[in-house]
């Protein structure tokens, strides 16, 4: 071949079936579950590995599953309790089937071209596809249009080569060459995926819904990380011109403005170099002066921070060879890299993109002169190989850091003249590295402290959803930053956010009813206490607010975790028979409860009833009415009746993933609803080992039941205080608590809703709040 394989040498084993076609190609299917299949291709017998499998980026498929094989000479049909593939013999083109034998799936084409591949299915009439990560911001539902997957600035900062049908059936790409994937675009029936250089390699997976195609999906590619609890918080970052002093002066403002605020981060500036590539750096020795004789401990800048409760969080720019990393932890360090031959070398576009809200200079081409790291060869020694990346950031840990921000600058540029450690060219490495970046970062964060990782970056790829967190890039905090962060729900992606736009009640509210949410200065002056005082108390009341929900998107940030269900929800996902929700683009539901409209003058609701969360008053869906609001809130913020929304207290700042006291929000209603409570120590790796705890929460049409709490984690209070906001509407005549009538509770006839404090509250015994 004249490109780079990576060979899997792997033996065979019962799971992996290999079939002759007679176009005289091999057709190799490896079972992984009972609905999830990995299909590979060659003209020669001799299988190769896709970069994302060398590197582990995939998770293991341990249990195998239970399978039977019928073979003909026209036909061979692998059935799975699930799942059923049905193969020509011709050629290879398969038919993917649900346990019922009902028709999910049909391959129209399979073609090896030169090095490359071009691979087509059928698309039936209505069918509907999404994911592809940020391949693009100009729509969710994928159909007619074509991207290509290659990670941009600005363009395509993260794109994801995945794509979940309505018909229950789920297509992944297994490749980090660049490709493109054609949606019904030149044939409006055919979805066509096609590379110059990679091998033909695919998996292709089945599930219940887009649930379960994202269930099956993230455990493949990893489930969205669980971040610290402080990093679903708010996060602050400083003009990048800040020193020491002004930057511990606006962590005070914070405080006696009365703002919770957990993360405050730097800019550039924090460095002796602007822009430093290198592993080298130090801090800027005037700006952020450590006394070289005292460079850790509370005498220093870090620790007046630490004192004040907040994580520093520092911004970086890598040019790295990270590949040399990736090779030295394969298990087999001998395996052989052919160094790659005969590649078309890409063309660097330089475009002025509107939506490059920042128009940072570093990212134009002209910008990047060349230098060692661009123009590095393979090394050829182990004294020429680079450190690992990470080892250089360990000192600015020791010394307070807790997050870093990786900028695009230089992972989502591309590096046409470099020749990777690993072997690789640009066409291979270039969607590669900014996942790897993301890997490295997490993993050397989490095995030098034990705690969890707050990496948050602009790049990605398949997977990155289980290493860090990302935000939209240079591109502010509008509509199409929102459409990026629904089409990464579709793609396994849940941990996402972007630049606030402080200066349009829109802005704010859109910015705090994120997965996490994030103030950005850099180059400007957007203090909250810089705005007008409206704007000011507005933007403390949404960070009330958040904090208030804490414990509500903490669990559904575990439920991402669990599941690969995402934390911000595109309507289309959650309501999927309604093809109208495809074009709704400027609302989604945040968790299972709340749905948040920004950015809009229109509010379409579902089948149902809806309770405005700012006034109390009930919609009844489905609907489409004018969004309405009152003038100090930037949009609507509605609660899906039967909803139970557990909130804690407002903090300063939050270091713990559970409180001694909670208190409850229900909306009862017809339909009964139940809500897991997430809750462990909030910073710890524990939580992965079993070292954490939920309650089921109910909500019925005239109770509310929290459940005994299951599991544990050190430091778990087992007595607490429970208080409990019932919104029913009219007056009760009496309250019960588990059958004993209760004579304390509180009646708010501006808003129909009962209070009842249950104090003590043992957690490991049932509550039953009833009222009639």
């Amino acid at each position: 071949m004249s490109f780079n394989s990576l060979p899997d040498a792997a033996p065979l084993e019962r799971h992996n079936l290999v079939f002759d076609l007679r176009n005289q190609l091999q057709l190799r299917v490896d079972i992984l579950t009972t609905r999830l299949f990995r299909l590979r291709f060659s003209a020669s017998r001799a299988w190769t590995e896709s970069a994302l499998n060398r590197y582990h980026i995939y998770l293991p498929q341990s249990a195998k599953p239970d399978f039977t094989v019928s073979d003909s000479d026209q036909v061979v049909r692998i059935v799975t309790a699930d799942a059923q593939l049905e193969i020509s013999r011709a050629d290879g083109r398969f038919g993917l089937f649900n346990a019922a034998g009902e028709s999910l799936a049909q391959q129209a084409e399979t073609s090896l071209i030169g090095s490359g591949f071009r691979l087509a299915w059928q698309l039936a009439p209505g069918e509907r596809l999404y994911g592809l990560g940020d391949v693009s911001r100009e729509n969710i539902m994928r159909r007619g249009e074509s991207y290509e997957i290659w990670v941009r600035n600005v363009k395509s900062y993260i794109p994801i080569p995945v794509l979940l049908s309505s018909r229950n059936w789920g297509l992944l790409v297994n490749t980090t060459w660049r490709h493109q994937i054609d949606v019904g675009k030149t044939d409006p029936d055919q979805l066509v995926c096609s590379a110059a250089q990679s091998d033909a390699d695919f998996y292709v997976f089945t599930g219940d819904g887009y649930a379960g195609l994202l269930d099956e999906y993230t455990a493949l590619t990893g489930r969205p990380a669980l971040l610290p609890i402080w990093a679903y918080a708010l996060t602050y970052v400083c003009n990048q011109q800040v020193d020491a002093f002004n930057m511990i002066n606006e962590a005070l403002t914070f405080r006696r403005e009365d703002i919770p605020c957990d993360v405050i981060g730097l800019e550039p500036g924090w460095m002796s170099k602007n822009y430093d590539y290198s592993t080298e750096k130090a801090w800027h020795p005037e700006r952020f002066f450590i006394p070289h004789w005292a460079p850790i401990g509370p005498q220093t800048f870090t620790g007046a921070l630490e004192r004040l409760g907040y994580k520093l969080s520092l911004w970086l720019c890598c040019d790295h060879d990270l590949s040399v990393l990736e090779e030295q932890q394969l298990e087999n360090t001998d395996t052989d890299v052919a160094a790659p031959k005969d590649v078309p070398q890409p063309t660097v576009i330089e475009d002025d993109d509107d939506d490059d809200f920042e128009k940072d200079e570093h990212f134009r081409p002209a910008a990047q002169k060349p230098s060692e790291q661009s123009t590095a060869a393979p090394a050829e020694s182990p004294s020429d190989l680079p450190e690992p990346w990470f080892d250089h950031l360990k000192k600015f840990v020791d010394q307070g850091a807790r997050a870093f921000k990786l900028d695009g600058s230089n992972q989502v540029i591309e590096h046409p003249d470099r020749a990777w450690g690993n072997g690789m060219n640009d066409e291979q490495m270039h969607n590669l590295y900014p996942l790897i970046y993301g890997k490295q970062m997490a993993k050397g964060f989490e095995e030098h402290t034990d705690q969890r990782a707050m990496v948050y970056s602009a790049g990605g790829y398949t997977g990155i959803q289980q290493y860090v967190a990302t935000w939209a890039g240079d591109t502010g905090g509008g509509p199409k930053p929102l459409a990026s962060m629904l089409n990464h729900g579709f793609s396994g992606h849940s941990n996402h956010s972007c630049d606030m736009d402080v200066f349009c009640p829109g802005g704010i509210h859109f910015g705090f009813l994120q997965t996490w949410a994030q103030l950005n200065n850099w180059a400007y002056w957007r203090q909250p206490w810089l705005l007008t005082p409206a704007g000011l108390q507005m933007f403390r009341d949404y960070a009330h607010l958040r904090y208030r929900l804490l414990p509500y998107l903490y669990s559904a940030a575990a439920q991402a975790t669990r599941s690969g269900m995402p934390v911000m929800r595109a309507m289309s996902l959650v309501y999927p028979d309604d093809p109208a929700w495809d074009e709704v683009r400027t609302q989604y539901m945040l968790g299972d409860f709340l749905l948040v409209t920004t950015y809009t003058d229109e509010l379409r609701l579902p089948a149902g009833n809806w309770i405005d969360f700012w006034t109390g008053r009930t919609l009844t869906g489905p609907l489409l009415t004018k969004a309405e609001y009152p003038s100090d809130r930037g949009g609507c913020l509605l609660v899906k009746e039967g909803a139970i929304i557990p909130t804690w207290a407002v903090q300063p700042h939050v270091d713990r993933g559970f409180a001694e006291e909670v208190t409850f929000l229900a909306y009862p209603g017809s339909m009964s609803t139940d809500f897991l409570l997430y809750e462990d120590d909030g910073q710890s790796l524990k939580y992965r080992d079993g070292e954490s705890a939920v309650t089921r929460l109910e909500c019925h049409a005239d109770a509310v039941v929290i459940h005994p709490s299951q599991g544990d984690f050190p430091g778990r209070p087992e007595v607490r205080v429970a208080k409990l906001v019932i919104r029913t509407g009219t007056r009760p005549q009496a309250v019960q608590v588990n059958g004993k009538d209760v004579r304390e509770w509180i009646w708010d006839e501006a808003v129909g809703a009962l209070t009842v404090t249950v104090s003590p509250w043992k957690t490991s015994e049932e509550v039953r709040v009833t009222w009639k």
